[in-house]
């Protein structure tokens, strides 16, 4: 289930910042999307189009991370390796006696 959800929350983060990307900037960025979508709609309408399909996109993105925050945590706490107690030794080895030939 993590996988789908993983998988899916990385298509949603490409898709976003490739919508972001598109977006119209009055800063100087990329600016990618300054033609009106093949005169099918206006610059207005454009702008409005990609500004909703981000704020979609982002709430998206939110959830699928909120989902894979809840899964990761139900996955149980994987043991430290400071708390696990080291096997019982029996004692010191004694060495064998040597053998006379």
């Amino acid at each position: 289930m993590a996988q789908i959800v993983l998988v899916l929350h990385i298509m949603i983060a490409a898709a976003l910042v490739g919508v972001i990307l598109l977006q119209r900037s009055e800063g100087g960025g990329l600016g990618l999307g300054t033609g009106t979508m093949g005169g099918l709609m206006t610059g207005r309408g454009t702008a409005n189009l990609l500004t909703r399909t981000t704020a979609v996109l982002a709430a998206c993105f939110v959830a699928t991370s909120i989902v894979l925050a809840i899964l990761s945590g139900n996955t149980g706490r994987a043991p430290s390796i400071l708390e696990q107690v080291p096997p019982p030794s029996s004692g010191p080895a004694v060495p064998a006696p040597p053998v006379a030939q």
